[in-house]
């Protein structure tokens, strides 16, 4: 399993986000949207901007998903990245998803000064909970009514990892 950036011909697998909701999976699909978005974007940046970046999750044969990294601001002088990850329906539940999160923090971490990263998930998604545990996350709380998906309001947790911990633990 490796990260790399997104190709050209990658831009027909993202593309299965924007149009089906069985890509996307129970927990991402927030109804249609424009389906050129990452077409314009990997036309501007390549999906590998300074605030808002992408790569694709890919073993020698298959494409699995992607990983995604944005930046949060939490103060005037200092931010933190925050990090999701989408694997398509039959790279799930195969360990991928918690090795593709342990390099996107190593990466990170090995090319930005962020101290931070951090990931947030629906409180029902269990198995991105175990993931991101798994790749070394500390789990901080629930956040009430944080997203909006099929008609509801859904509760969140949050989670993080920090430079120093994820040094101590060889990731």
């Amino acid at each position: 399993m490796r990260l790399r950036p997104v190709l050209e011909g990658d831009l027909d697998v993202l593309d299965r986000y924007l149009t089906d909701p069985e890509a996307t999976g129970a927990f991402e699909w927030y109804g249609w949207s424009d389906p050129n978005v990452w077409r314009r974007r990997w036309a501007d940046d390549g999906l590998l901007g300074t605030d808002r970046s992408m790569l694709m999750v890919c073993s020698d044969t298959e494409t699995h998903g992607f990983v995604a990294w944005w930046k949060v601001v939490t103060s005037r002088s200092s931010f933190c990245w925050e990090i999701g990850i989408n694997l398509l329906p039959e790279a799930r539940g195969r360990g991928i998803g918690t090795e593709a999160q342990r390099r996107l923090v190593r990466y990170l971490f090995a090319h930005t000064q962020a101290v931070r990263i951090q990931a947030g998930t629906e409180v029902d998604n269990r198995a991105e909970q175990r993931a991101l545990e798994k790749a070394g996350f500390t789990r901080e709380g629930v956040m009430r009514s944080v997203t909006f998906r099929d008609g509801a309001w859904r509760d969140g947790v949050l989670y993080s990892v920090l430079r120093d911990e994820a040094m101590d633990q060889g990731r």
